[in-house]
Parts: C-alpha cells; sequence; structure tokens
C-alpha cells in the first residue's frame, strides 16, 4: 500500500462553514472514526453519502471529498483519488495537503510532469509550514531530488527542528555527497531525540556504506538498547564486527540475523563464519 506521510487537516481553515448540518456532521464523524481504523472501503461510503447530500454547495463540503480521495489513494484505487482531488484543489486552494496527495497520485500514475507542477505549487498559500515542508521533503526524497529535499528541510528546521527533519536532512545530505553533514545531522537528530530509531539505522546503514565500522559499531549499541531484538541491528553490528576483524563475535550476530528472517546475513556468513564456533 502506497505511504501517505500526512493526512491530517486543519479544518480551522475553514471557519464556521464546516458546521452546516447536524445530521451531515455526524455522518462526517462517523466516516473520520472509519478511516482512522483503516476501514476505508466503509469510509469511502460514508463520504459518498455526505458528499451527496451536501451536493458540494459550499466549499466547506469539499473536505468530505477530499477524504474520500485519501482513502482512494490507500487502497491504491488512483483513478478515483484523482478524480476527487481534481475537484478539490481548485476550490480549497488553502489546503496544499490536497495538492500534495495529488502529486503523489500523478506519481503513482506516471505522471511525472504533472506530479512535479503539484510540488512546486503545493506551499504557495503556505512556504512556511513546517510539516508540510517536510512532507513535500519526504516525496523529494523517494525521487532522489535530493537538493530540492535538502531545501525545504534547511527552511523547515527555522521553523520547527525535531528529530526526524534532522534524520530526512542527514539522508538528503548523505545521498546529495555531502558526508560529514549528514552525519552531524543525524548526530543532531538522535541529540534531539535519543529514543529516535531511523536515526541510528541510517547512521549505522551509512557509516557501513563509507567503511566507517567503528562508527557504526557505536551507533548499533546504542540502538540496540533502545530495540534488544531488531534484526537488522544484529545483521549491521555483525557486518561491523567482522569488518573490525572481531569475527566470533560478529558471526553470532550474523546468525542470530539469519535465523530471524535476515537472508542478507548468508552471504557474510558464508564468506565469514564458516569454521567459526558459535
Amino acid at each position: 500500500m502506497p505511504r501517505i506521510f500526512v493526512i491530517v487537516i486543519s479544518l480551522f481553515l475553514f471557519g464556521g462553514a464546516f458546521a452546516q448540518d447536524a445530521k451531515l456532521k455526524k455522518m462526517e464523524a462517523e466516516g473520520d472514526s472509519a478511516m482512522s481504523q483503516q476501514d476505508y472501503a466503509k469510509a469511502i461510503k460514508i463520504y459518498g453519502k455526505v458528499i451527496k447530500s451536501s451536493k458540494l454547495k459550499e466549499r466547506a463540503d469539499y473536505l468530505a471529498l477530499y477524504k474520500r480521495a485519501v482513502c482512494y489513494f490507500s487502497i491504491s484505487d488512483f483513478n478515483h483519488a484523482l478524480e476527487d482531488l481534481n475537484q478539490v484543489v481548485p476550490k480549497l486552494p488553502a489546503l496544499p495537503q490536497s495538492r500534495m496527495l495529488r502529486a503523489l497520485t500523478y506519481g503513482e500514475l506516471g505522471q511525472s510532469d504533472k506530479k512535479k507542477e503539484d510540488l512546486a505549487q503545493a506551499l504557495l498559500a503556505e512556504p512556511a509550514n513546517p510539516g508540510l515542508l517536510k512532507w513535500r521533503a519526504s516525496i523529494y526524497l523517494e525521487d532522489e531530488e535530493y537538493k530540492l529535499a535538502r531545501k525545504d528541510l534547511e527552511v523547515a528546521k527555522i521553523f520547527d527542528d525535531d528529530a526526524e527533519t534532522e534524520m530526512y536532512l542527514g539522508v538528503a545530505q548523505y545521498n546529495g555527497g555531502s558526508i560529514d553533514s549528514a552525519f552531524q545531522s543525524l548526530d543532531k537528530a538522535i541529540e534531539l531525540d535519543a529514543t529516535y530509531m531511523p536515526a541510528y539505522m541510517y547512521a549505522s546503514s551509512f557509516s557501513l556504506e563509507v567503511e566507517r565500522y567503528e562508527q557504526a559499531a557505536q551507533y548499533l549499541d546504542l540502538a540496540g538498547r533502545l530495540e534488544p531484538k531488531n534484526t537488522t541491528v544484529f545483521f549491521y553490528k555483525g557486518v561491523a564486527l567482522v569488518e573490525l576483524e572481531k569475527v566470533e563475535e560478529g558471526c553470532r550476530y550474523l546468525r542470530k540475523a539469519f535465523y530471524a528472517g535476515v537472508d542478507d546475513a548468508s552471504g557474510y556468513l558464508k564468506e565469514y563464519c564458516f569454521g567459526v564456533e558459535n
């Protein structure tokens, strides 16, 4: 299922226009509840009734249409999602989430030019919204548009610097060739939130890629304290240790990873661990 980065809807943007009809309001709340429980088929039916009953007379009625598009996207029904979003975007220009979601939908349908156009337009109404900047940056990262991602993230951190922003920035920097800056950002993510596991995993993975094995082992020691049964930590730590010529200990971690289902560990086991005692 495609990943949705942000689906939170800021109802306050539309003032009091949303609360028009008590019956419709209650019905839409039922749709929201179904969507939050990932019962997208049920939510789509409920939102459909809301849309039909409201006849989309008011701009605020299009919120139900947007939320139905979120549900369609979540079940990979991209054509229906696009149909709804094509109605929402011109009616609710102050809802940049709708352009972002349409950009993702265009991407799934292979319409990259339209995707780029929507991403470029998405934040015109809220150019300093850190949550939206971070969302757009995550889409750029998936598209390997690292310079664009980095630009959004550097703006986002001015307004709200958190572990996730620094982690995304580190990923953009690393893939853009700024290795030392990437590790600085990942270290900052850990400093901001010592329990933020993705920062440790990216930091250790990147350390292995650039053959900084001692550094990788240090990140993995910390990650292992947070998640003692994390199989990826076992695998990465095994790799780091055998590369540091701590073969017996490394093989122990590689075996744990392999028996836990990490197939990639098999190559290292064959290369380093045949004949090595448990």
